[in-house]
């Protein structure tokens, strides 16, 4: 269940500000901090060392307790959620080609070609590249 907590302005600018570099909103950036410093935080349970060798692929998995696993897991999601400059390019032209592909409001595929014709691509190409 969701819970309200009192962060410092401070604080909170500070997560702003990364928000802007990254894709994240405010509560996924502050989730993902929170699961970072669990990450590093010296446990006897957690060994990062096996942690981050996993994460280089030099070792499966399911080596790993399943505290580390958990930590894995998260680790690899948040490493893979974060678009990168090579995939923002990709998307900006293909979207420049007239090869983009999206969902509408009621979750239908529609193409770019499509909303040409519909002359709706100035709302089209407003929209984040993703």
């Amino acid at each position: 269940m969701a819970q309200s907590v009192k962060i410092s302005d401070q604080k909170i600018e500070a997560v702003r500000r990364t928000v802007e570099l990254s894709s994240q909103p405010v509560a996924g950036q502050v989730d993902q901090g929170m699961k970072s410093v669990r990450a590093v935080k010296p446990s006897p349970r957690l060994n990062h060392d096996r942690i981050r060798q996993t994460l280089a692929g030099e070792r499966s998995p399911d080596a790993l307790s399943g505290e580390e696993q958990t930590v894995f897991i998260d680790e690899l999601l948040a490493a893979v959620s974060m678009k990168t400059p090579e995939q923002a390019a990709f998307f900006e032209k293909r979207r420049k080609e007239g090869l983009g592909v999206g969902v509408d409001e009621s979750g239908e595929i529609v193409r770019q070609a499509d909303i040409e014709d519909a002359g709706d691509l100035a709302a089209w190409r407003a929209q984040p590249c993703s």
